[in-house]
C-alpha cells in the first residue's frame, strides 16, 4: 500500500479556530464588496470574478513557498471537481440572494450552513460531537432566533417574486455550503491546502464561464474594482478556511462562522445605514458567548489530553 501524499495532521483546535475567525473576517470583506454591487452584475459573472481573481493570492503564496509546480499534483481530481461543483452552486445561490434580500435576512439565513455542517460532520464523517458542543450550537441558534424574530421584514404575503427567489436561493446556498465544508474536510486528508484552493478556483472559473450566454455586463471602473477586490478577498479567505480544517474537526470550527454577525452589524451601520436594534445586539452577544464557551472547552480538553498522555506513556 502506498501512503498518501500528506498524512492527517495532529488536531490543534485553538489554531483551527483562530484560522477560521480570520477567514470569516476576510469573507465579510468579500461579501461587503458584493453587497455594494446590488443586482448590477449577474450571479454567474460574480462567481467568475470571485473565482478567477482568487487565484492571484494563491499563486503569489505558491511562488513564495517555491511549490508552484507541485500545487497542481493531485491524487483526487474527482474530489476537487466535486468540491468545485458544490462550491460554485453555493456561491451562485448566495450571490444571487445577496442583492435581493435585506442584509439582516441574508446573513441570518446563511448561518444555517455551520449548523448543517455539525449535523453532516456527525453523520458522514463520523466525527464525535459531544453534548457540550451540541449545547453551544443550540445556544448559538437561540441567539440567531433573538436576532431574526423581531426584525424579520419579509412577511409571507408581502414577498415580491425577487425576494421569494432570493430567499429560496439563500437557503439552497447555505445547504450547499455545508456540503462543501464536509468535502473540504475529506480533501485535506490527502491534499495540500494550496492544491485544494487552486483547483477550486479553476473549477469555479470554468463552470462560471458557462453563464456567459445568459447575460454578462461590461463593468464600469467602480464595479470592476469591487469585483476584483471580492475575488482577492475570496482567495485569501479560502486559503485560511481550507487550512483551518487541518487542525480542528468540522463540528468544532463550524459555530465560529457566527462571528461574522457582529462584523456585519458594524458594516451594515457604517456603509448601508442599517442600525442594529437592541435585540440584534443581544442575539449577537448570545452567539459570541457560545463561541467563547467552545474555545474554553476545547482548550480544557486539550490540556486534559496532554496530561493523560504524560501519565500513561506506553500502555499498549
Amino acid at each position: 500500500m502506498n501512503a498518501p501524499i500528506h498524512s492527517v495532521p495532529a488536531l490543534k483546535p485553538m489554531l483551527g479556530i483562530g484560522l477560521k475567525v480570520v477567514s470569516v473576517t476576510i469573507f465579510v470583506g468579500m461579501q461587503t464588496s458584493l453587497k455594494a454591487l446590488g443586482t448590477e452584475i449577474p450571479a454567474g459573472q460574480l462567481v467568475f470574478f470571485r473565482s478567477f481573481f482568487a487565484l492571484l493570492p494563491a499563486l503569489v503564496y505558491l511562488c513564495w513557498l517555491g511549490t508552484l509546480r507541485t500545487a497542481f499534483h493531485t491524487r483526487d481530481i474527482g474530489g476537487h471537481f466535486l468540491r468545485g461543483a458544490i462550491g460554485v452552486t453555493s456561491m451562485a445561490c448566495g450571490f444571487y440572494a445577496i442583492g435581493r434580500l435585506p442584509y439582516p435576512e441574508w446573513i441570518t439565513i446563511s448561518y444555517g450552513a455551520p449548523l448543517l455542517t455539525v449535523v453532516f460532520a456527525a453523520i458522514f464523517l463520523r466525527e464525535r460531537v459531544g453534548r457540550f458542543r451540541w449545547t453551544a450550537v443550540l445556544i448559538g441558534l437561540c441567539g440567531i432566533v433573538v436576532v431574526i424574530a423581531p426584525n424579520l421584514s419579509l412577511e409571507v404575503g408581502g414577498l415580491s417574486s425577487d425576494q421569494r427567489l432570493g430567499m429560496i436561493a439563500s437557503v439552497a446556498g447555505a445547504a450547499f455550503a455545508a456540503v462543501a465544508m464536509i468535502q473540504v474536510r475529506r480533501l485535506v486528508r490527502t491534499e495540500p491546502t494550496t492544491t485544494i484552493v487552486v483547483y477550486f478556483s479553476i473549477c469555479c472559473s470554468v463552470i462560471a464561464l458557462g453563464s456567459l450566454p445568459f447575460g454578462w455586463v461590461w463593468p464600469d471602473p467602480r464595479q470592476a474594482a469591487l469585483l476584483i477586490l471580492a475575488g482577492i478577498f475570496g482567495g485569501v479567505g479560502q486559503l485560511l478556511l481550507t487550512a483551518c480544517y487541518r487542525y480542528a474537526e468540522a463540528s468544532t470550527i463550524a459555530p465560529f462562522e457566527y462571528t461574522s454577525m457582529l462584523m456585519a452589524v458594524a458594516i451594515g451601520a457604517a456603509l448601508f445605514g442599517e442600525v442594529a436594534s437592541p435585540t440584534t445586539l443581544l442575539g449577537g452577544a448570545i452567539v459570541v458567548s457560545a463561541g467563547v464557551f467552545i474555545i474554553l472547552r476545547e482548550h480544557r480538553l486539550g490540556l486534559e489530553r496532554k496530561r493523560a498522555r504524560s501519565a500513561s506513556p506506553s500502555q499498549n
